[in-house]
């Protein structure tokens, strides 16, 4: 356990010191901080695509992360031939594999988390639909002041104990956004304490839950991807099993119960297409827990089957 638990960490800290990982968290920051503006040109009920915006947006973010980080956690290793060290420690090839998957995915999660709270800010704000709406300024000074201190407490540990600003801005956000979030959770809009009217909807929760289990999913194909194929390799075939995931159903579905090809297609493929909420969304309706449950036993499965396939590959891999 104690090998398992350092590499994971050493995985975690080497994926969120790498450039794409903050690039793809602040590309999505922005994106959270000009939705109002971009969904207020509807002619419906702008809100709700805002939430379908917000959660597209934490869907991409989480899933090019887990790509990303994934796709190198065993390749880069291997064409470096630090993996060799590693191996002769002794360290179980299972292990090695398994330690990498959560080194990636505590990673992914709290990329995630980071995006979930800037989707829940971003809710809560609302689309300004009528010249007689006013911004939410507890929202907006809240993210000010949050951005303010991350980037002079990131800047002060790095100049004064060379901590790398990046991934130091990074656990920073997490952890003041978890304080800024509370705070918005008791705090309307006229700065009153108001829990009833803080407008944080279960749906964003419940749809940021989903998402992350997807996430899951591909970081476990990528680790299996990688630990066979180069980078590019891995990188190409987890975009089209991505692409291929979102539209499963509609690919493979109807086609399953008379050909066999795209039976087998839609019981390999993973199903992406479970962890999207828009139905909800657009019909105002909530989502179970008994749904969430099923999605969360139906992503461990799948994960579980994945890793279990990287653990045979990786075992007659040659590593020399």
């Amino acid at each position: 356990m104690s090998k398992l638990f350092t590499i994971a960490k050493n995985t975690f800290v080497e994926t969120i010191r790498q450039p794409v990982y903050t690039i793809i968290i602040v590309a999505a920051l922005l994106l959270f901080f000009i939705s109002p503006s971009l969904t207020m040109y509807t002619m419906s009920d702008d809100n709700k695509l805002l939430r379908e915006l917000g959660l597209s947006t934490l869907f991409l973010a989480s899933l090019f992360i887990a790509i990303f980080a994934a796709s190198g956690a065993v390749a880069e290793e291997i064409e470096n031939k630090t993996i060799m060290t590693v191996l002769t420690k002794p360290v179980q090839r299972p292990v090695f594999i398994l330690a990498k998957f959560l080194g990636v995915t505590g990673a992914v999660a709290m990329g995630h988390y980071i995006c979930t709270i800037a989707l829940i800010m971003a809710v809560r704000h609302g689309v300004l639909e009528s010249v007689n709406d006013t911004n939410d300024m507890t929202v907006i000074l809240s993210a000010i002041i949050v951005i303010s201190l991350v980037c002079l407490l990131s800047a002060f540990l790095n100049y004064t104990y060379d901590w790398k600003f990046t991934s130091t801005a990074m656990v920073l956000l997490a952890c003041l956004g978890t304080i800024t979030l509370i705070f918005l959770i008791f705090i309307d809009r006229d700065w009153k304490f108001n829990p009833a009217n803080n407008k944080i909807s279960s749906v964003d929760i419940y749809g940021s839950l989903l998402l992350f289990l997807a996430s899951v999913i591909m970081a476990a194909l990528a680790v299996t991807l990688s630990s066979r194929f180069n980078i590019m390799v891995t990188l190409s075939a987890c975009v089209g099993i991505f692409l291929l995931g979102l539209v499963s159903d509609w690919a493979f579905g109807g086609l399953a119960k008379t050909h066999l090809w795209a039976k087998i297609c839609y019981f390999v493929l993973p199903n992406l297409q479970i962890f999207w909420i828009s139905d909800a969304i657009y019909e105002g309706s909530g989502v179970p827990v008994k749904y969430i449950l099923i999605s969360a036993s139906y992503a461990i499965c799948y994960t579980a089957g994945i890793l279990a396939l990287a653990v045979a590959i990786f075992q007659k891999r040659q590593v020399g």
